[in-house]
C-alpha cells in the first residue's frame, strides 16, 4: 500500500514540476478517473504546487489532496479566460469539492423566440435554439409590468403558428380575434410586413435591455415628423406610446440617468454558503436584479467567490458593461473592464442598495432553513457565542449560577443548565448555603461552585463548555479562583451584568473582564437574557419556598400536640399558615385530632 502511495506521489510531483508558469485551469482526478476539483490560476505551476508543498489548516483541503490521483491542465491567454473556463467546467462536471451554485428555485425569464415573426412570452425553460432570453426575474411583478408595457405598446402576435414566408404565401392561416381587437396587425395573412414587425421587436429588445432612452428618442423623432406632415392622429398614437415608456422609466429611476451600463456586485458569507447580489444599471435604472447562493466546499475566500459570481452573472445576463462596482479590491483583471470601489455619491448608493439586497436575502434564507430545522437556529446562536468569546468549541453545555438571600437569612443558590440553547430542567440544582454567615455573595458563590464541580469530578460527569455568573467582575473572579486555582479546570467563564432597572445590559468575558458588545433584540441577546432570567427565577423561587416553610414552621413549632408528622400533614393539605388558620375546626380534626386541632385554633 505504501509503495502504491509513493508511486502516486512521484507521479504527481512529475506533473507539477513540468507545469508552465502561465494562466490556466487545472483539474484534479481521483483514482476512479472522476474530476473532483477544478481551479483557475494566474500561474499554474505556483498555484498547483501550493497544494502539495505545505500543510493545510482546513480539513477539507487535506482530504481533497489525499484523494488526488491525477492532474490535468489547460493553458489560456489571460486570467479572465481561466475564470470563464473554470466556471463552465464546474457547471459541466459539478466536482465534489468545488463551490456549488444553488439554483433550487427556477425563476421565469422573458423569451423572444427565434422565428421569422418572433413571439414574446414568459418561460422557466431555457432552450438553446437561438432564442433570446431576458432574466431570470426574481421579482415577478417587475416582469409582469414590463410585459404589460410591451403588450400595450406593440401589437405582437400571440399565436403559435409557424409563420414562415412560404406558409403565409400559401394562405394557410385565417385572421383571428386578436387582429379584430387590434392586439395584432395580422402578419399571418400579410397585413404587416416582416420589416415593420422586426422594427417593433428591436424596440422591445431595447426596452428589455433597459435602453428605454433610445426608444423614447426614436418615438420623439417619429412623432415630430408626423406632426410636421399634419398627420396629427398618428402623432397622437406615438405620443401615447412615448408617455407610457416615460411613466415606466419614472417608476424604475434609482440614480442619475448619466449612470449607464454598469454592473454592481455585493457578497455576504457564512460558514456554509456565499450569497451574491447582482444589479445591472442602464440609464440610471435597475434593469436586472438577481441574488444567488453558492454552497462553500473548501473554505473559499470572499474574493474567490465574488470573482466566480461576476463571471457567472455576466455570462448569464450577457452583460457587456465596462464598469463593475464591487465592495472591495479584487486581484483580478478583465479586458476593457474597470473595477470601482465607490466611497460616496450615486455609485456608492448603488453599492449600498446591492448590499441591502444581499443581506436581506441571507436573512430570508436563514429563516427558511430554520423553519425547516429549528435546531439550526440554536446552533447558529451558539456559534455566535463561540465567535464572540473566541472559544475552541461551541458552548453546547452552559451552566449559570445565582445567589438569593434577605439580610443573610435563608441563603440559597441555584444552578441552571442549558444544553444546545435549551433549558435542561432535570439538570437544574438548588443549594442551601452551609458555610457562610451573613449576606456574603462572593463567599456563597465560592462555596456553591466548589460543591458543584467537585461533585461532577467525583462522579466523572460531563463538565460545561461555559460557566456564566449572574453578576459582574467580582463574581467572575471568585468563580475563576475555584475553577482554575483550586480544581485546575479549564472552563471559559463569563458574567452577565444588569442595569439599574434590573435588565440584562452587558456580557463580560476574559481576565481582566472586558465588555463584549452584543446588540439588543438579537437572537443571541435574547438567549443570554433568557439564561439570566431563568437562573434568577429559579433562585428566587427556591428562596421564597424556603423562607415560607421557615415562617410556617416557626408558627407551628410552639403548638402543643403538633410534631413533625402532623406539621407535614397540615402543610401538605393547606400549603400555608393563613389557610390553616382559616380552615374549619372539623377539617383540622380529621388531620391531627380534636385536642391538637383545638390547640392550633387557639394559638393561631
Amino acid at each position: 500500500m505504501k509503495k502504491e502511495e509513493t508511486n502516486v506521489e512521484n507521479y504527481l510531483r512529475g506533473i507539477v514540476s513540468n507545469l508552465p508558469d502561465s494562466p490556466g485551469i487545472y483539474q484534479y482526478l481521483n483514482a476512479e478517473g472522476t474530476i473532483i476539483y477544478v481551479g483557475k490560476a494566474k500561474n499554474l505551476k505556483r498555484r498547483v504546487s501550493s497544494y502539495f508543498n505545505r500543510e493545510h489548516p482546513n480539513g477539507k483541503t487535506r482530504i481533497l489532496v489525499s484523494k488526488i490521483a491525477d492532474i490535468r491542465y489547460i493553458v489560456v491567454k489571460t486570467e479572465e479566460d481561466a475564470l470563464l473556463l473554470e466556471n463552465n467546467l464546474i457547471k459541466k462536471y459539478k466536482p465534489r469539492y468545488n463551490v456549488l451554485l444553488k439554483d433550487d428555485k427556477t425563476y421565469p425569464s422573458i423569451c423572444i423566440s427565434n422565428e421569422y415573426f418572433p413571439r414574446i412570452f414568459k418561460t422557466r425553460n431555457i432552450v438553446r435554439n437561438g432564442s433570446t432570453y431576458y432574466g431570470p426575474y426574481t421579482h415577478l411583478p417587475s416582469m409582469y409590468a414590463v410585459l404589460d408595457l410591451i403588450n400595450r405598446l406593440y401589437p405582437i402576435r400571440k399565436c403559435k403558428h409557424n409563420l414562415s414566408p412560404e406558409n403565409i404565401r400559401k394562405g394557410k392561416f385565417d385572421i383571428c380575434l386578436e387582429y379584430h381587437i387590434k392586439n395584432c396587425k395580422g402578419p399571418c395573412i400579410g397585413k404587416q410586413s416582416h420589416d415593420e414587425y422586426l422594427k417593433d421587436i428591436k424596440e422591445i429588445k431595447d426596452i428589455l435591455k433597459g435602453d428605454t432612452q433610445i426608444v423614447c428618442d426614436l418615438l420623439m423623432e417619429e412623432m415630430q415628423a408626423l406632426a410636421s406632415e399634419m398627420r396629427f392622429e398618428e402623432a397622437q398614437l406615438i405620443k401615447e406610446k412615448y408617455e407610457l415608456i416615460e411613466a415606466y422609466r419614472s417608476k424604475s429611476e434609482v440614480v442619475s440617468r448619466i449612470i449607464h451600463n454598469i454592473d454592481v456586485f455585493s457578497i455576504e458569507i457564512d460558514d456554509e454558503s456565499a450569497y451574491i447580489n447582482y444589479l445591472h444599471i442602464t440609464n440610471g435604472c435597475i434593469n436586472q436584479a438577481f441574488t444567488f447562493e453558492y454552497k462553500r466546499r473548501l473554505n473559499e475566500s470572499k474574493e474567490e467567490l465574488l470573482q466566480l459570481g461576476i463571471i457567472e452573472m455576466r455570462e448569464r445576463y450577457k452583460s457587456t458593461s465596462r464598469e463593475i462596482i464591487v465592495p472591495f479590491e479584487l486581484e483580478f483583471e478583465m479586458k476593457d473592464v474597470t473595477f470601482t470601489i465607490p466611497q460616496r455619491g450615486e455609485k456608492k448608493h448603488l453599492l449600498d442598495l446591492s448590499t441591502l439586497n444581499v443581506k436581506q436575502y441571507k436573512v430570508d434564507r436563514l429563516k427558511q432553513a430554520e423553519k425547516l430545522n429549528p435546531e439550526q437556529k440554536k446552533v447558529r446562536i451558539l456559534k455566535e457565542i463561540q465567535e464572540q468569546l473566541h472559544m475552541d468549541k461551541i458552548p453546547a453545555h452552559i451552566e449559570c449560577f445565582d445567589n438569593s438571600n434577605i439580610s443573610g437569612s435563608n441563603g440559597v443558590a441555584a444552578c441552571v443548565v442549558f444544553k444546545m440553547g435549551k433549558p435542561s430542567k432535570k439538570d437544574y440544582r438548588k443549594f442551601n448555603i452551609k458555610t457562610v454567615e451573613g449576606p456574603d455573595d462572593y463567599a456563597s458563590m465560592r462555596e456553591v461552585v466548589r460543591r458543584r464541580y467537585t461533585r461532577l469530578i467525583e462522579e466523572q460527569a460531563s463538565l460545561p463548555d461555559l460557566i456564566i455568573t449572574d453578576g459582574g467582575k467580582g463574581q467572575m473572579e471568585v468563580v475563576r479562583e475555584v475553577i482554575e486555582d483550586e480544581l485546575h479546570l479549564n472552563i471559559p467563564i463569563a458574567g452577565l451584568a444588569k442595569d439599574n432597572k434590573h435588565r440584562t445590559s452587558e456580557l463580560l468575558y476574559g481576565f481582566p473582564p472586558s465588555v463584549i458588545g452584543i446588540k439588543q433584540n438579537t437572537p443571541l441577546f435574547h438567549l443570554l437574557e433568557n439564561i439570566q432570567n431563568e437562573v434568577h427565577r429559579f433562585a428566587i423561587t427556591f428562596h421564597r419556598d424556603k423562607r415560607s416553610k421557615s415562617q410556617i414552621a416557626s408558627a407551628l413549632d410552639n403548638i402543643s400536640g403538633v410534631g413533625e408528622k402532623r406539621k407535614s400533614a397540615l402543610l401538605n393539605k393547606f400549603k400555608s399558615v393563613a389557610r390553616i388558620k382559616a380552615a374549619p375546626l372539623e377539617e383540622l380534626e380529621k388531620i391531627v385530632g380534636k385536642l391538637a386541632a383545638k390547640n392550633i385554633k387557639e394559638n393561631l
